[in-house]
C-alpha cells in the first residue's frame, strides 16, 4: 500500500530532517562548541537559525514548500554558504561547484563520512563497508572495483543484452503496465545475472528477489536509518532477510569463489561473512539506485515529445548503421540516449543530499570573495537538489532538456569540476557509473526500437520517504510493438 500522500511528504521531510541532524550530529556538538571558542579568527558562514522563531519559520517554509524550497530560499538569502542550526546542531550547507570543492576532495582524515552511513551495517553486516576501518574499507573495494572495470564490461554486454531481450519478449503485442515495477523486476534479474552468477539466476532468482526486496525495503525504512539496532519488527525483518540472503550465498561455492580468492595486502584471505556482505552491497548498488533512475528517464523521456522524437531517430541511425546487432561499442554511439539518462539524474538524483563530518577546521571562498571557515565538529551538506538546479550554470533548470549536455552547451562543465555530481565526486566518486549506464542503455535502446510507448498516468510526483527518492505510486505505459521492417518515427 502506498502510504504517501501530498499532505504527509513535506511534514515527513522536515521530521527526517531534524531527526537526522539531531541523531547524527549530536556526538560532534560538545566539540564544535569547544573549537568555535578557541577559533574566532575567521567569519563562520552566516546561521539561518538563531531563535525559536526563525525556526518556526524555516520549518513553515519546508513544510509548505518543500526540502528543496526551503535550502533554495535560504541559498538566495545567504549565498552559497550558510548553516542551518536546530538547538544547537549545526549543519553547514555548500552550494555550487565554487565551495565544494574540500567537501570532495578532502582526505579521510580532515572530513568523513562519520556515522550517516551506520544504517548500512545491518543490511551488509559488520565485517564489511561501514563496519569496518577505512582502511580496510578501501581494500575491499579493491576486491570488486575490477569487475567495475570499462574493460570488464564488454563482458556483462552480452548476458545483459539476453536478459533484456528475453523479459521484453514475454510482453504481448500490446498492453499496459508498470514501469517501475517491470524494471525493478528486469533490473533484478540483470543483477543476478552478471553480478551473482548463472545458477543463482536460473535456480533461485525468485527467492533471492523476495529476500532481496525484504531487505532494502526494511533497511530503508525511517525508524532503520535512524535507529538501526532498535528491536522493532521493521529491523526484526531485515535481520531476517539478511540471515536467508547469507545462507542463500553460501550455498553457490562459484559464487563465492573468485571474492573468496581475493587477499588483503597481510595475506589474510577473505572471510565467508565479507564476501557475503559485499555481494549485498554490490547487489544494492547496482539494482536499486538503477531502478528509480529508469523509472524516472522513462517518465521523462514519455512526457516529452521532442526528445523522445530526437532519441528515435538516434536509434534509427544506430539501426540503419548497425541493423539489430547492438554491441558494447555501439552503445557508446548513443550520445543522446546519454544525454537523456543524464539530465534525468540531474534531476531526480539517487542521493538529493549528502554528508560529510568535519575533523580539521577548513575554508571555502565564494565568487564574491567571501571567505568562511568551517569548523571541525560541524557536518556539512552538498545538496545536490540546489547544485544541480543553479540558474547560471543550468539554463531554465525546471526543464528537461537533454541537449543541454550535448557538444557546445555542456553545461555540467560551466562551474567547473564539481558542477555535476550524481554519482559523487573526488574521493567517494561512484565506481559503477560505466556498469550503470550501461544497463540503461541497454534497456531503453531496447524498448524504444522495439515499442511504441505512451505515459498514460500522470507524471508522476516524488516519493520522498525514500531515501533514494523515486516516482511515487505506478508509473503506467501503454506499449505496442513496433513490426520489422520498420522505420522508427512510423506510426
Amino acid at each position: 500500500m502506498d502510504m504517501v500522500n501530498s499532505s504527509a511528504v513535506p511534514f515527513s521531510i522536515a521530521l527526517v530532517f531534524i531527526a537526522a541532524v539531531i541523531t547524527k550530529v549530536a556526538w560532534g556538538r560538545k566539540t564544535t562548541d569547544l573549537v568555535s571558542s578557541c577559533t574566532n579568527t575567521l567569519t563562520r558562514p552566516p546561521a539561518v537559525i538563531t531563535g525559536i522563531t526563525s525556526a518556526v519559520l524555516l520549518l513553515h517554509t519546508l513544510c509548505t514548500k518543500g526540502f528543496r524550497a526551503m535550502l533554495q530560499e535560504q541559498y538566495t538569502k545567504f549565498g552559497s554558504v550558510f548553516t542551518i542550526s536546530f538547538f544547537g546542531m549545526k549543519t553547514t550547507f555548500l552550494v555550487g561547484p565554487e565551495v565544494s570543492a574540500h567537501f570532495y576532495q578532502g582526505p579521510e582524515s580532515e572530513i568523513s563520512h562519520g556515522n550517516f552511513l551506520d544504517f548500512t551495517v545491518p543490511m551488509c553486516g559488520k565485517d564489511v563497508g561501514y563496519g569496518v576501518d577505512i582502511a580496510t574499507r578501501i581494500e575491499q573495494s579493491r576486491f570488486y572495483l575490477d569487475t567495475l572495470k570499462p574493460a570488464k564490461l564488454r563482458c556483462h554486454f552480452a548476458p545483459m543484452l539476453q536478459e533484456v531481450e528475453k523479459y521484453f519478449a514475454q510482453w504481448g503485442q500490446q498492453g499496459t503496465v508498470d514501469l517501475k515495477q517491470e524494471l525493478d523486476q528486469l533490473l533484478m534479474l540483470i543483477s543476478a545475472r552478471c553480478l551473482l552468477g548463472k545458477e543463482i539466476r536460473e535456480k533461485m532468482v525468485d527467492e533471492v528477489f523476495s529476500t532481496f526486496h525484504d531487505l532494502t525495503e526494511n533497511s530503508l525504512q525511517l525508524t532503520s536509518l535512524l535507529f538501526p539496532y532498535a528491536p522493532t519488527p521493521t529491523t526484526q525483518r531485515r535481520d531476517k532477510a539478511r540471515a536467508r540472503l547469507s545462507s542463500i550465498f553460501a550455498e553457490i561455492e562459484d559464487l563465492l569463489q573468485n571474492l573468496m580468492d581475493s587477499k588483503y595486502k597481510d595475506g589474510r584471505p577473505t572471510t565467508e561473512a565479507e564476501v557475503t556482505g559485499l555481494l549485498i552491497g554490490l547487489l544494492f548498488a547496482a539494482k536499486h539506485n538503477t531502478t528509480s533512475t529508469s523509472t524516472w528517464i522513462g517518465a521523462r523521456l514519455l512526457s516529452h515529445t521532442e526528445c523522445l522524437e530526437a532519441a528515435l531517430e538516434e536509434q534509427q541511425h544506430i539501426v540503419n548503421k548497425h541493423g539489430d546487432n547492438i554491441d558494447y561499442d555501439t552503445l557508446l554511439e548513443m550520445s543522446f540516449l546519454h544525454c537523456c539518462i543524464k539530465e534525468a539524474l540531474r534531476m531526480h538524483p539517487p542521493s538529493t543530499i549528502f554528508l560529510r563530518k568535519v575533523h580539521k577546521n577548513f575554508t571555502v571562498q565564494t565568487t564574491e570573495g567571501y571567505k568562511y571557515e568551517i569548523p571541525r565538529g560541524h557536518t556539512i551538506a552538498s545538496p545536490l537538489v540546489i547544485n544541480h538546479n543553479i540558474p547560471h550554470i543550468y539554463k531554465d533548470p525546471d526543464v528537461y532538456d537533454p541537449h543541454r549536455f550535448s557538444h557546445g552547451r555542456e553545461e555540467d562543465r560551466v562551474g567547473g569540476k564539481f558542477t555535476y555530481n550524481a554519482f559523487g565526486g573526488g574521493r567517494h566518486a561512484c565506481a559503477g557509473e560505466a556498469y550503470a549506464y550501461m544497463q540503461v542503455k541497454v534497456i531503453w535502446s531496447h524498448l524504444l526500437r522495439n515499442f511504441e510507448l505512451k505515459l498514460v498516468s500522470p507524471f508522476p510526483k516524488t516519493n520522498w520517504l525514500k531515501l533514494i527518492p523515486e516516482p511515487r505510486g505506478e508509473v503506467e505505459v501503454s506499449y505496442k510493438r513496433r513490426i520489422l521492417p520498420r522505420n522508427m518515427l512510423e506510426k
